[in-house]
Protein backbone atom coordinates (compact mmCIF):
# COMPACT_ATOMS: atom_id res chain seq x y z
CA UNK A 1 0.00 0.00 0.00
CA UNK A 2 1.14 3.86 -0.92
CA UNK A 3 2.76 5.39 2.07
CA UNK A 4 0.90 8.12 3.49
CA UNK A 5 1.99 11.40 2.53
CA UNK A 6 4.12 14.08 5.19
CA UNK A 7 4.42 17.06 5.64
CA UNK A 8 7.91 17.00 4.10
CA UNK A 9 6.17 15.87 0.85
CA UNK A 10 3.66 18.78 1.36
CA UNK A 11 7.17 20.87 1.49
CA UNK A 12 8.67 19.92 -1.45
CA UNK A 13 5.63 20.08 -3.72
CA UNK A 14 4.61 23.69 -2.58
CA UNK A 15 8.42 24.84 -2.82
CA UNK A 16 8.44 25.87 0.99
CA UNK A 17 9.93 24.93 3.81
CA UNK A 18 8.19 22.51 6.47
CA UNK A 19 7.27 25.37 9.34
CA UNK A 20 5.65 26.89 6.47
CA UNK A 21 3.69 24.00 5.44
CA UNK A 22 2.82 23.76 9.56
CA UNK A 23 2.03 27.42 10.31
CA UNK A 24 -0.63 27.54 7.17
CA UNK A 25 -2.39 24.09 7.73
CA UNK A 26 -2.54 25.14 11.35
CA UNK A 27 -4.00 28.47 10.23
CA UNK A 28 -1.39 30.68 11.11
CA UNK A 29 -0.17 31.81 7.85
CA UNK A 30 -2.18 35.52 7.52
CA UNK A 31 0.61 38.12 8.25
CA UNK A 32 3.36 35.18 8.40
CA UNK A 33 3.35 33.34 4.69
CA UNK A 34 2.64 35.19 1.55
CA UNK A 35 -0.78 34.73 0.13
CA UNK A 36 0.53 32.73 -3.02
CA UNK A 37 2.38 30.17 -1.07
CA UNK A 38 -0.07 30.03 1.35
CA UNK A 39 -2.51 28.64 -1.95
CA UNK A 40 0.45 26.41 -3.29
CA UNK A 41 0.55 24.30 -0.07
CA UNK A 42 -3.19 23.97 0.51
CA UNK A 43 -3.22 22.66 -3.34
CA UNK A 44 -0.29 20.44 -2.58
CA UNK A 45 -1.95 19.05 0.61
CA UNK A 46 -4.96 18.50 -1.04
CA UNK A 47 -3.10 16.38 -4.06
CA UNK A 48 -1.24 14.36 -1.81
CA UNK A 49 -4.54 14.16 0.53
CA UNK A 50 -2.61 15.15 3.52
CA UNK A 51 -3.74 14.74 6.94
CA UNK A 52 -1.75 16.42 9.74
CA UNK A 53 -0.86 13.61 12.56
CA UNK A 54 -3.27 15.09 15.02
CA UNK A 55 -2.45 13.11 18.07
CA UNK A 56 1.26 14.97 17.02
CA UNK A 57 -0.05 18.39 16.86
CA UNK A 58 -2.13 17.81 20.24
CA UNK A 59 1.04 16.34 22.09
CA UNK A 60 3.02 19.79 21.18
CA UNK A 61 0.08 21.98 21.96
CA UNK A 62 -1.20 20.02 25.27
CA UNK A 63 -4.67 19.88 23.38
CA UNK A 64 -6.82 17.21 22.81
CA UNK A 65 -8.97 18.67 20.05
CA UNK A 66 -12.26 17.17 22.16
CA UNK A 67 -14.88 19.77 23.05
CA UNK A 68 -17.34 18.14 26.34
CA UNK A 69 -21.26 18.98 25.87
CA UNK A 70 -23.08 18.36 28.70
CA UNK A 71 -26.73 18.44 28.25
CA UNK A 72 -29.66 18.33 30.72
CA UNK A 73 -32.35 16.11 28.04
CA UNK A 74 -31.82 16.83 24.81
CA UNK A 75 -29.84 13.80 24.19
CA UNK A 76 -32.15 11.79 25.53
CA UNK A 77 -35.25 13.97 23.72
CA UNK A 78 -36.99 13.65 20.88
CA UNK A 79 -37.30 17.62 20.68
CA UNK A 80 -34.02 20.27 20.39
CA UNK A 81 -31.69 17.93 18.34
CA UNK A 82 -30.71 20.57 15.55
CA UNK A 83 -28.60 22.16 18.99
CA UNK A 84 -26.57 18.88 19.06
CA UNK A 85 -26.27 19.18 15.31
CA UNK A 86 -25.37 22.64 14.91
CA UNK A 87 -22.73 22.75 17.61
CA UNK A 88 -20.93 19.34 15.73
CA UNK A 89 -21.13 20.78 12.69
CA UNK A 90 -19.21 23.73 13.71
CA UNK A 91 -16.71 21.43 16.01
CA UNK A 92 -16.29 18.55 13.51
CA UNK A 93 -15.09 21.61 10.49
CA UNK A 94 -12.67 23.17 13.13
CA UNK A 95 -10.85 19.78 13.72
CA UNK A 96 -12.45 19.12 17.20
CA UNK A 97 -14.56 16.37 18.50
CA UNK A 98 -17.49 16.90 20.74
CA UNK A 99 -18.03 14.31 23.57
CA UNK A 100 -22.09 14.47 24.25
CA UNK A 101 -23.10 13.34 28.16
CA UNK A 102 -27.16 13.74 29.03
CA UNK A 103 -28.10 14.14 32.81
CA UNK A 104 -31.23 13.28 32.91
CA UNK A 105 -31.19 17.32 34.77
CA UNK A 106 -29.96 15.41 37.66
CA UNK A 107 -27.00 18.16 39.73
CA UNK A 108 -25.24 14.53 40.68
CA UNK A 109 -24.80 13.20 37.06
CA UNK A 110 -24.08 16.75 36.11
CA UNK A 111 -20.96 16.85 37.91
CA UNK A 112 -20.04 13.03 37.38
CA UNK A 113 -20.16 14.06 33.79
CA UNK A 114 -17.89 17.20 34.07
CA UNK A 115 -15.23 15.08 35.97
CA UNK A 116 -15.89 12.30 33.55
CA UNK A 117 -15.10 14.84 30.99
CA UNK A 118 -12.48 15.99 32.80
CA UNK A 119 -10.31 13.21 32.96
CA UNK A 120 -10.39 12.52 29.35
CA UNK A 121 -8.94 16.54 29.72
CA UNK A 122 -11.28 18.02 26.89
CA UNK A 123 -10.54 21.47 25.98
CA UNK A 124 -13.62 23.03 27.00
CA UNK A 125 -17.62 22.64 27.94
CA UNK A 126 -20.69 23.47 26.51
CA UNK A 127 -23.54 23.32 28.91
CA UNK A 128 -26.95 22.83 26.59
CA UNK A 129 -30.58 22.97 27.75
CA UNK A 130 -33.31 21.07 26.46
CA UNK A 131 -35.57 24.28 26.66
CA UNK A 132 -34.48 27.60 28.10
CA UNK A 133 -33.62 27.84 31.80
CA UNK A 134 -31.30 30.01 33.84
CA UNK A 135 -27.60 27.68 34.65
CA UNK A 136 -25.76 28.43 36.74
CA UNK A 137 -22.74 27.03 36.05
CA UNK A 138 -21.21 27.84 39.94
CA UNK A 139 -18.16 25.08 40.76
CA UNK A 140 -18.30 23.93 37.69
CA UNK A 141 -16.91 26.56 35.87
CA UNK A 142 -13.58 25.32 37.11
CA UNK A 143 -13.86 22.82 34.49
CA UNK A 144 -12.12 25.80 32.00
CA UNK A 145 -13.51 27.36 29.17
CA UNK A 146 -17.31 27.04 29.10
CA UNK A 147 -20.50 28.02 27.18
CA UNK A 148 -24.12 27.73 27.65
CA UNK A 149 -26.68 26.95 24.97
CA UNK A 150 -30.60 27.68 25.25
CA UNK A 151 -29.83 28.97 28.55
CA UNK A 152 -29.32 32.09 30.75
CA UNK A 153 -25.71 32.25 33.62
CA UNK A 154 -28.00 34.63 35.87
CA UNK A 155 -24.22 35.51 37.30
CA UNK A 156 -23.27 36.51 33.74
CA UNK A 157 -19.92 34.88 33.97
CA UNK A 158 -20.09 33.18 30.93
CA UNK A 159 -20.94 33.64 26.79
CA UNK A 160 -24.40 32.06 26.61
CA UNK A 161 -26.52 31.80 23.17
CA UNK A 162 -30.56 31.77 23.91
CA UNK A 163 -33.55 31.95 21.89
CA UNK A 164 -35.45 35.58 21.71
CA UNK A 165 -38.84 34.33 23.19
CA UNK A 166 -40.07 37.76 23.81
CA UNK A 167 -39.45 38.55 20.20
CA UNK A 168 -40.85 35.74 19.24
CA UNK A 169 -43.94 35.87 21.47
CA UNK A 170 -44.35 39.32 19.50
CA UNK A 171 -44.06 38.31 16.42
CA UNK A 172 -46.55 35.09 17.00
CA UNK A 173 -49.24 37.78 18.00
CA UNK A 174 -48.53 40.32 15.08
CA UNK A 175 -48.84 37.62 12.78
CA UNK A 176 -52.93 37.10 14.16
CA UNK A 177 -53.01 40.67 14.23
CA UNK A 178 -51.74 41.12 10.52
CA UNK A 179 -54.32 39.01 9.36
CA UNK A 180 -57.09 41.17 11.13
CA UNK A 181 -57.80 39.34 14.56
CA UNK A 182 -58.64 41.36 17.52
CA UNK A 183 -59.91 38.62 19.49
CA UNK A 184 -57.13 36.85 20.37
CA UNK A 185 -56.62 34.44 23.53
CA UNK A 186 -53.02 33.40 24.70
CA UNK A 187 -52.46 29.95 26.18
CA UNK A 188 -49.03 29.97 27.71
CA UNK A 189 -46.91 27.03 29.25
CA UNK A 190 -46.00 25.91 32.59
CA UNK A 191 -46.15 27.94 35.52
CA UNK A 192 -42.35 28.92 36.30
CA UNK A 193 -41.25 28.25 32.89
CA UNK A 194 -39.01 31.02 31.66
CA UNK A 195 -40.00 30.44 28.18
CA UNK A 196 -43.44 31.02 28.95
CA UNK A 197 -42.94 33.89 30.54
CA UNK A 198 -41.02 35.88 28.10
CA UNK A 199 -43.02 34.65 25.27
CA UNK A 200 -46.46 35.66 26.81
CA UNK A 201 -44.45 39.10 27.79
CA UNK A 202 -44.22 39.60 23.83
CA UNK A 203 -47.64 38.92 23.30
CA UNK A 204 -48.97 41.32 25.68
CA UNK A 205 -46.44 43.90 24.12
CA UNK A 206 -47.81 43.19 20.39
CA UNK A 207 -51.25 43.41 21.60
CA UNK A 208 -50.93 46.68 23.26
CA UNK A 209 -48.69 48.25 20.17
CA UNK A 210 -51.57 47.35 18.32
CA UNK A 211 -54.31 49.20 20.56
CA UNK A 212 -55.87 45.88 21.63
CA UNK A 213 -56.26 44.83 25.24
CA UNK A 214 -54.02 41.51 25.64
CA UNK A 215 -56.71 39.90 28.11
CA UNK A 216 -55.73 37.34 30.87
CA UNK A 217 -53.20 34.40 29.61
CA UNK A 218 -54.65 31.23 30.19
CA UNK A 219 -52.09 28.71 32.05
CA UNK A 220 -51.44 25.48 30.12
CA UNK A 221 -48.84 23.12 30.46
CA UNK A 222 -46.71 21.58 26.64
CA UNK A 223 -49.17 18.59 25.85
CA UNK A 224 -51.62 17.71 23.75
CA UNK A 225 -54.26 17.13 25.68
CA UNK A 226 -53.69 20.34 28.26
CA UNK A 227 -53.85 22.10 24.85
CA UNK A 228 -57.14 20.30 24.18
CA UNK A 229 -58.93 21.02 27.52
CA UNK A 230 -57.77 24.26 27.63
CA UNK A 231 -59.76 24.99 24.38
CA UNK A 232 -62.62 23.37 24.98
CA UNK A 233 -62.69 25.39 27.80
CA UNK A 234 -62.05 28.95 26.05
CA UNK A 235 -63.84 27.92 22.68
CA UNK A 236 -67.36 26.37 24.00
CA UNK A 237 -68.49 30.12 24.63
CA UNK A 238 -70.48 32.71 22.72
CA UNK A 239 -67.39 35.39 22.80
CA UNK A 240 -64.86 32.94 21.85
CA UNK A 241 -61.74 34.05 20.33
CA UNK A 242 -60.85 34.35 16.65
CA UNK A 243 -57.65 32.97 17.14
CA UNK A 244 -55.31 31.69 19.43
CA UNK A 245 -51.74 31.71 19.85
CA UNK A 246 -50.52 28.71 21.26
CA UNK A 247 -47.73 27.55 24.03
CA UNK A 248 -46.02 25.08 21.75
CA UNK A 249 -46.81 23.13 18.59
CA UNK A 250 -48.30 20.23 20.26
CA UNK A 251 -50.58 22.40 22.68
CA UNK A 252 -51.94 23.49 18.98
CA UNK A 253 -52.50 19.98 17.76
CA UNK A 254 -55.03 19.59 20.84
CA UNK A 255 -56.20 23.27 20.31
CA UNK A 256 -56.80 22.10 16.46
CA UNK A 257 -58.68 18.93 17.90
CA UNK A 258 -61.06 20.71 20.08
CA UNK A 259 -62.02 22.94 17.80
CA UNK A 260 -62.86 20.27 15.07
CA UNK A 261 -65.15 18.32 18.26
CA UNK A 262 -66.90 21.64 18.38
CA UNK A 263 -67.83 21.87 15.14
CA UNK A 264 -65.36 24.79 13.73
CA UNK A 265 -63.30 24.89 10.73
CA UNK A 266 -59.38 25.58 11.06
CA UNK A 267 -58.67 28.54 9.98
CA UNK A 268 -61.97 29.39 8.85
CA UNK A 269 -63.91 29.70 11.75
CA UNK A 270 -60.45 29.90 14.30
CA UNK A 271 -57.05 30.89 13.61
CA UNK A 272 -54.33 28.58 15.48
CA UNK A 273 -50.43 29.39 15.50
CA UNK A 274 -48.07 27.21 17.30
CA UNK A 275 -44.25 27.81 18.48
CA UNK A 276 -41.07 25.42 18.41
CA UNK A 277 -41.65 24.21 14.79
CA UNK A 278 -41.17 20.90 16.26
CA UNK A 279 -40.48 19.36 12.74
CA UNK A 280 -42.47 15.83 13.92
CA UNK A 281 -45.53 18.15 14.03
CA UNK A 282 -45.95 21.31 12.91
CA UNK A 283 -45.67 20.60 8.99
CA UNK A 284 -47.19 17.33 9.32
CA UNK A 285 -50.52 18.70 10.78
CA UNK A 286 -53.59 18.71 8.46
CA UNK A 287 -54.09 21.88 8.24
CA UNK A 288 -49.98 22.22 8.62
CA UNK A 289 -49.30 24.55 11.51
CA UNK A 290 -48.22 28.30 11.24
CA UNK A 291 -45.20 28.44 13.89
CA UNK A 292 -42.36 30.27 15.43
CA UNK A 293 -39.28 28.23 14.54
CA UNK A 294 -36.63 27.97 17.52
CA UNK A 295 -33.50 28.78 16.21
CA UNK A 296 -31.79 25.60 17.52
CA UNK A 297 -29.11 24.75 15.06
CA UNK A 298 -27.93 28.37 15.46
CA UNK A 299 -27.61 28.35 19.02
CA UNK A 300 -25.08 25.24 18.94
CA UNK A 301 -23.41 26.60 16.09
CA UNK A 302 -22.83 30.03 17.56
CA UNK A 303 -22.27 28.99 20.73
CA UNK A 304 -19.57 25.72 19.43
CA UNK A 305 -18.22 28.48 17.18
CA UNK A 306 -17.34 31.26 20.13
CA UNK A 307 -16.06 28.24 22.49
CA UNK A 308 -13.31 27.30 19.77
CA UNK A 309 -12.42 31.30 18.87
CA UNK A 310 -11.82 31.66 22.87
CA UNK A 311 -9.57 28.17 22.86
CA UNK A 312 -7.38 29.62 19.54
CA UNK A 313 -6.93 32.85 21.35
CA UNK A 314 -9.56 34.82 20.87
CA UNK A 315 -11.35 37.36 23.82
CA UNK A 316 -13.65 35.22 26.13
CA UNK A 317 -16.46 37.68 26.18
CA UNK A 318 -19.07 36.61 29.02
CA UNK A 319 -22.57 37.96 28.03
CA UNK A 320 -25.80 37.02 26.72
CA UNK A 321 -26.72 37.02 22.87
CA UNK A 322 -30.35 36.23 21.75
CA UNK A 323 -31.21 34.68 18.76
CA UNK A 324 -34.32 35.36 16.59
CA UNK A 325 -36.94 33.06 15.93
CA UNK A 326 -38.46 32.82 12.42
CA UNK A 327 -41.81 33.14 11.62
CA UNK A 328 -43.06 29.68 9.27
CA UNK A 329 -46.03 30.89 8.00
CA UNK A 330 -48.23 27.32 6.55
CA UNK A 331 -52.10 27.02 6.37
CA UNK A 332 -53.23 27.20 9.98
CA UNK A 333 -53.76 31.29 10.21
CA UNK A 334 -56.05 33.28 8.09
CA UNK A 335 -58.57 36.72 8.05
CA UNK A 336 -61.19 35.94 10.55
CA UNK A 337 -64.58 35.32 9.02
Amino acid sequence: MPSKATAKDVARRAGVSRSAVSMVLNGHGAGNIAADKQEAIRRAAAELAYQPNRAAVNLRRQRTHTIGVVTDAIASHAFAGALLTGAAEAALARGYVPLVIDTGDDADRERQAVATLNERQVDGFLFAALSLRHWDLGDLTEAGTAVLADAIDPTDRVAAFAPDEVAGGRTACRELIDHGHTKITALVGAAGSLAAERRWQGHRDAMREAGLKPGRPVRTGWTIREGYEAAQRVLDRPDRPTAIACANDRVAVGVVLAALGLGLSVPGDLSVLGYDDDENVAPEMAPALTTVALPHHAMGWQAMTRLLDVLDGGPDEPGLTLLPGPLIRRDSVAPPR
